[in-house]
């Protein structure tokens, strides 16, 4: 066993087969089938049952990733120990992160972040929940994720850290039922329909939440997709309410933003391993976070 074919083991896991594990690597598929036959003959079982073009886990495959993640991860603090990564000159830093707070403040940092370290290449990877966020900083698939909830974290095993909130606002169509610069009462929303994303989101809750309320609101579309808010609101299928990271980018777009009453607010944070982190993501992390704020959650 060895670091190639755990690499190898692992991408596969990640990128969900063969050939996009092949792709990712920038190595043949021949190449990456026969290290992981023969890391298979060197445990003795078998890793991945092959259905067609499909590969699933087998039970010895579901307990060697986190084992493979944290000799990884291992193996990285110690090269991340000497030379050019150590100095930030080069390296890789993975972030987990929802949609919210991609724009902000997940922009600010990573700008803040390339200007101080250019050598350092950063890799977002798209989470869909809080609990995927954590999931993913917690087994080591990323070392730092940001998440917008309004309640506590549902895992004890990150280290979070609040870096800013968010109120969440109301985005129509220019010409749409509610005046313009006028608070919209949340009993007002009582009869719209509304665009809303999947379950676990802070965005998703507060939907829910009004009609545990009474407030009959309509539920005209339902999806993981962010970025189809807007066109969305602005083809007339119903109203959204983002967080008002959103609100810039959706009033560029021709799109009308209110604010909601009473007011409502998510809060961003940033988790990170309570393992020892790379120097890229202690870096990053104070850049974010400063050494003075930094307080678990």
């Amino acid at each position: 066993m060895d670091f190639r074919q755990l690499t190898y083991f692992l991408a596969i896991v990640d990128h969900g087969g063969f050939n996009r594990a092949a792709a990712a690597l920038y190595v043949s598929q021949p190449s990456l089938s026969q290290a992981i036959q023969s890391l298979e003959r060197d445990l003795g079982c078998g890793l991945f049952h092959r259905i067609g073009r499909r590969v699933v886990l087998t039970e010895a495959g579901t307990a060697l990733v986190p084992r493979a993640r944290d000799t990884l991860h291992a193996l990285e603090l110690a090269r991340a120990g000497v030379g050019a990564v150590r100095e930030l000159r080069a390296g890789r830093l993975e972030i987990a992160a929802m949609a919210s707070p991609t724009v902000e403040p997940l922009s600010t940092m990573v700008r803040r972040f390339t200007e101080r370290h250019p050598g350092v290449s950063l890799s977002l990877r798209v989470a869909l929940t809080r609990e995927d966020v954590v999931e993913m900083v917690r087994t080591g698939g990323c070392e730092l994720g940001l998440l917008t909830t309004s309640s506590p974290l549902p895992s004890r095993d990150v280290v979070a850290h609040h870096v800013g909130e968010d109120r969440l606002v109301l985005v129509t169509p220019m010409d749409g039922p509610f005046p313009p610069g006028q608070p919209v009462q949340r009993e007002q929303l009582a009869g719209h329909r509304l665009i809303v994303g999947q379950r676990g989101t802070g965005i998703r809750a507060y939907v829910d939440d009004l009609k545990a309320q009474g407030i009959d609101v309509r539920i005209a579309v339902e999806t993981e997709h962010r970025m189809a808010f807007l066109p969305l609101v602005l083809g007339g299928v119903g109203l959204a309410v983002v967080t008002e990271s959103w609100a810039d980018l959706s009033e560029r777009a021709g799109a009308l933003v209110l604010e909601l009453e009473p007011v409502s607010v998510q809060h961003n944070i940033l988790v990170s391993r309570k393992a020892q982190l790379t120097p890229a993501a202690d870096a990053f992390l104070e850049i974010a976070v400063p050494p003075t704020h930094r307080s678990s959650l």
